[in-house]
Formats: structure tokens, sequence, C-alpha cells
């Protein structure tokens, strides 16, 4: 399994070690080292014990905490590294999940795991043979869900409307655009590359630019939609977002789901939006963690994604990666921003 760890050490086993910390010019900082990992004998009284299918690279998988940069700084050296997974159960005492079910969960980077059937979610039942596993990572997963409840309930979204997002070519942001469409409103969509652009503008955004290109990120803004974004859909925070925030229109929404411009600072955090146009507009902001949504409306959502990727009415794309021992060179490249969809590694 993967661990935080300072140190090389010598062992013997398949798995490896990732460092927890998420910006990529620090991890050179660290060392990647294999570690045995052994699991008890059929005799052990465990609950369940599972073989991943699908590790997940995720920055921030805990609820406790809002950002990434916070939750590495969690992990402690001998910890595993944080990761959600879609798993099979292998051997089974639990009634609740017989041997053969297919589940996700927080189990973190590792191929095996042992678990007493807490926190363990089936995967859907209408789930299709057309489709693959992977997507209850991304789509139809913890992303998807993300887009889902702060489009639709935090910022209210009501059909005619013109929406902001950033990061928009992420497993996250594609979601956010694609329900909008749905919903009969205008999409903006801002992506690091050219290619994501074209993938953006395959989804059906009314308007996708690369912001590393553009001379002018307020005039783009304003030729986008002159009339200006009653949502905003936030994934990066920080200068990007106080320029869409200065051309939101009046009782604008924001809903914030991210700041990942700012993560890796040093120095104090960036300024916020002037205050005379948050107040003049009547902007309301708000931030939130998809975990708050549980029980039958987590699984509406759930299936009302599933139903509309089956449908072809939510188009993806994912990044996938073949080996569990290459997860770090994933891991990195995720971080440098060279997957297109969805960072997914296959073990």
């Amino acid at each position: 399994m993967f661990i935080f760890q300072k140190n090389p050490i010598r062992a013997k086993s398949y798995l490896y070690q990732l460092s927890s910390c998420i910006s990529p010019t620090f991890l050179p900082s660290w060392i990647w080292v294999l570690l045995l990992y052994t699991l008890p004998p059929s005799g052990f009284p465990f609950g369940l014990k599972l073989k991943t299918v699908f590790p997940q690279m995720l920055l921030c998988i805990n609820a406790s905490f809002c950002f990434s940069r916070i939750a590495a700084r969690k992990l402690k050296e001998g910890d595993m590294m944080m990761g959600e997974q879609v798993a099979r159960v292998i051997e089974s005492k639990n009634a609740a999940f017989p041997t053969g079910t297919i589940v996700v969960a927080l189990l973190g980077w590792t191929t095996h795991s042992i678990s007493d059937g807490k926190n363990l979610e089936r995967l859907l039942a209408e789930w299709p043979d057309t489709l693959p596993l992977s997507l209850a990572l991304g789509t139809v997963g913890m992303p998807g869900l993300t887009a889902y409840f702060g489009l639709l309930d935090i910022c209210g979204l009501k059909g005619g409307e013109t929406v902001m997002v950033n990061a928009a070519a992420g497993a996250v942001g594609s979601v956010v655009g694609q329900i909008a469409k749905l919903k009969g409103c205008k999409v903006v969509g801002a992506a690091g590359s050219d290619e994501k652009v074209a993938c953006l503008k395959k989804y059906g955004f009314d308007v996708a630019f690369n912001y590393k290109t553009i001379e002018s990120l307020e005039e783009t803004l304003k030729k986008a939609s002159p009339e200006g974004y009653d949502c905003y859909f936030d994934n990066v925070g920080g200068e990007f977002s106080n320029a869409v925030i200065s051309q939101m229109k009046k009782f604008g929404r924001i809903a914030i789901c991210g700041a990942i411009s700012t993560y890796n600072r040093t120095g104090p955090p960036p300024p916020g939006p002037p205050p005379e146009v948050v107040i003049y507009n009547e902007l309301c902001f708000q931030g939130f963690i998809v975990t708050r949504w549980q029980g039958e409306v987590r699984q509406k959502a759930l299936r009302d994604l599933l139903k509309w990727v089956s449908e072809g009415k939510i188009q993806y794309h994912e990044h996938i990666t073949e080996g569990f021992e290459n997860m770090p060179a994933a891991f990195m490249g995720m971080l440098k921003g060279e997957n297109l969809g969805k960072a997914i590694v296959k073990a």
C-alpha cells in the first residue's frame, strides 16, 4: 500500500508509497518506496475482504477537510495515502455484502482491504454492463455529485440563466457544464489547453476558452457574456474568481467548490472581490462539501447521473493509467494538469 514516509526502506512487496504533498514542485522532497502488505489468513475474524478494481487518484477525500492541502497535513509518516476506489468483495462474512459485490469506498491506496462493512457503498443495482465501473469514481460518483448538488442546490439553477465554470474540463467542471445545458442554460467554460477547450465544445459548451493564452480575462469574460453571469461554479479561486465576480448579475449565486489556484501559496491569501460589487449586486456566496447530501437524495442524484450518461446526454472522458505501480507518476501528472477528464489508475 501507499503510505507517507520520508526515508527510503527495503521491502519485498509490489505496493508503493506516495508523498502527501499536493504540489508537484514539492514532490521530489519525498521518496517513493515499496512496502510489504499481507492479508490475514482465511480464519481471521474479518467482516469483508476486498480487492481493488479501480483505485482513484483524489487530492481530497476526507469529508472533514475543505481543501486538499489541509487534508494532506492530516497525514502522518507511516499513514496510508488517501483515495477512493471501486472494489470487489472477494471473501465475506457479512450478509449485506456477499462475495462478488461491487462497492465504492474510501479505502486508501491499496490493492486489498479488510472492512467491517461500514462506509461501503454498493454500486447502483441498475448499473449497465455497457458502462465502465470507473465512472463510479467520476461522472457517476463523487465528482458528478459535486457538480449536481453544487449547481442545482447551492446555485439553485434556473432555465435560461448564464453559467460560468472554471477548470471546466475536469471531472467536476465538465459535468457542471453539461447539466447546465440539460437545464436550458448558456454555459461558458475556462480550461488550460486547446485540447481541453475542444473537448468542452464537444460537450456542448456555448463558449470555451484557454485562460493561458488569452490577453485579458476580463475582456474574454465580457465578450462571452456581455449581459453578465447568473451562476458561477468556482473551482479555482484567486484572481480568476475576482474577475468573474465583478461581472456577476444582480442576485448572482456563487458555488465555491475549490480554490486550486491558492492551495500551494506560501504567503498570505490573495485579496477577495471588491466589497462594493458584492454588496451592490447582492451576491450570494456558499462553500460546500458534497458529503452533506446523504441517503435517498444522494441515491436519486446518482440515478439521475447514471441515466443521463446512459442516454448520452452527459459525455465523459477518463484518463486511465494501467498498473498500480504507476500511481506515483500518474498522480504527479494529474497535479501538473496532464490529464483530460477524471484521472484513474487501473490496478
